[in-house]
């Protein structure tokens, strides 16, 4: 082990808890404005409770987002300082824009409207929680941007005599065909997240607790979350193309091809030796990989092994496959577990029909998971994205091992590393605390009218004092 190899793993448990937080900020912040939007209206006391509600959940994780959000970025100073020199002109970029626009537009605004209940005019209050729910959308699309570079470079030239990237057109880092892609993929799965997440707590309040309030939104994020799943669905099919064209050796990786095939056949189960040099068992649907890379039945998609002597000619000797194993099941653990989460929230939607109320009891424990599951799907996505990428930081331009700060001793790393991790499970242990106090507690009876004063439109602000 040395300071490389922990430095990885910082980044990739850093990055993954913050990504716990943020597919349920860009999804609950929507819904949010869903349910407020549908108060303002009708006048239906339901959904202003609804919005309070659901309105207290988004305001813990947003919280949490925040926090992990911008000690992650301390990591590209500290760990990675040579990654940071070489590509600072352009990754720099997109995430400045993201931090002095996007992030800014969306905490102004979700300012005023966690304080504006029963100061500001209802319109112009629900104007301040859709404004914070776009700069969350745009957050995220000037984010991608930054990692679709890394995917797929575009726009830059290197400075043969500082060896450094310089940005030559941002257009071009906007559109990159990688960005394109992913952000419609990656928004999608937001939206299955938040939407399993309302549908399991509401329909554990309808169980429970026969509340025939909750039913509105248990509608609503089942609804989502069947919508949301067809467009990750759709949204991916395209991103694989994508990646087969621009990637091939992920998508070889994803599917343990080791030899090119023409036509190639999807892998259902694959097993392969312990060091994932080679298949030993498979099984296989023929053609269906050819259409999923290329959109062509017969089309040819290369293998592992062709591409390893491809790029060690072209870049130099070395080993340019990533570990087989943790591309093959984290690309079949995300697609499984999104899959299924969509499951249970059709079974819940049908239980529910005609105003019934739901009284199996493998609903009642699958709902306790549901939330849970589209979580495990985006996180496992995003594990895919990153490790199918190895060796490269910028794919054909800079190996990761170039990229780790040559001053920093692995006693440093470590030390930061546990710090990190310490500190990371302390906020989660108080994060789940709060979602489940506050997802337990129901909705918040009012006490006067909406919008009038000393309603409990306020009660999200007292929240947030108090926590």
């Amino acid at each position: 082990m040395d300071a490389l190899d922990v430095a990885r793993w910082q980044f990739g448990v850093t990055t993954v808890y913050h990504f716990l937080f943020v597919p349920l900020t860009i999804g609950l912040s929507v819904l949010v404005a869903v349910l407020q939007t549908i108060w303002v209206r009708t006048g239906d006391e339901r959904y202003l409770r609804l919005t309070k509600f659901y309105g207290k959940l988004f305001l813990v994780n947003f919280a949490m987002g925040v926090v992990t959000g911008i000690v992650q970025e301390f990591q590209f100073g500290m760990n990675w300082s040579d990654y940071s020199r070489f590509v600072g002109d352009v990754f720099g970029v997109p995430l400045a824009i993201e931090a002095l626009f996007a992030f800014f537009l969306e905490s102004t605004f979700l300012g005023l409207w966690i304080f504006g209940w029963e100061r500001l005019p209802k319109r112009v209050h629900l104007a301040c929680i859709w404004i914070a729910a776009a700069g969350s959308t745009a957050s995220a699309y000037f984010i991608l941007a930054a990692n679709s570079w890394m995917q797929n470079p575009v726009g830059y030239r290197v400075d043969p005599d500082t060896g450094r990237a310089e940005l030559t057109d941002f257009g071009a880092v906007l559109t990159n065909k990688v960005t394109l892609a992913t952000f419609p993929h990656t928004i999608a799965g937001c939206f299955l997240v938040a939407g399993s997440l309302m549908t399991a707590i509401a329909l554990w309040h309808l169980m429970k607790h026969r509340s025939e309030e909750f039913r509105p939104a248990l509608r609503l994020g089942a609804w989502v979350t069947l919508v949301a799943a067809a467009t990750v669905a759709i949204s991916g099919d395209f991103q694989g193309k994508i990646m087969t064209e621009v990637q091939p050796m992920k998508m070889a990786a994803a599917e343990a091809l080791y030899d090119t095939e023409q036509p190639a056949a999807f892998s259902v189960l694959t097993i392969g030796t312990l060091d994932g040099g080679q298949e030993v068992f498979a099984i296989r649907i023929p053609y269906l990989l050819s259409w999923l890379g290329t959109g062509d039945h017969n089309g040819r998609v290369e293998g592992i092994n062709d591409l390893q002597t491809q790029y060690a000619a072209q870049f130099g000797p070395g080993t340019y496959n990533p570990i087989i194993p943790v591309t093959y099941w984290s690309f079949r653990l995300m697609i499984g577990l999104g899959m299924l989460g969509a499951l249970i929230a059709l079974v819940a939607l049908w239980a529910q029909r005609r105003g019934r109320i739901p009284t199996s009891r493998w609903l009642t424990r699958a709902c306790l998971v549901l939330p849970l599951l589209p979580l495990a799907a985006n996180i496992f996505g995003w594990i895919f994205t990153e490790m199918g990428r190895q060796p490269w930081l910028v794919f054909g331009e800079m190996l990761t091992r170039d990229g780790v700060s040559r001053s920093v001793s692995l006693t440093e790393v470590l030390t930061s590393f546990t710090a990190f991790t310490l500190v990371y499970a302390a906020l989660a242990t108080i994060e789940v605390k709060l979602l489940l106090r506050f997802a337990r507690a129901g909705l918040t009876p009012t006490t006067a009218a909406p919008g009038a004063p000393g309603a409990s439109g306020s009660d999200l602000s007292g929240a947030l004092k108090e926590h």
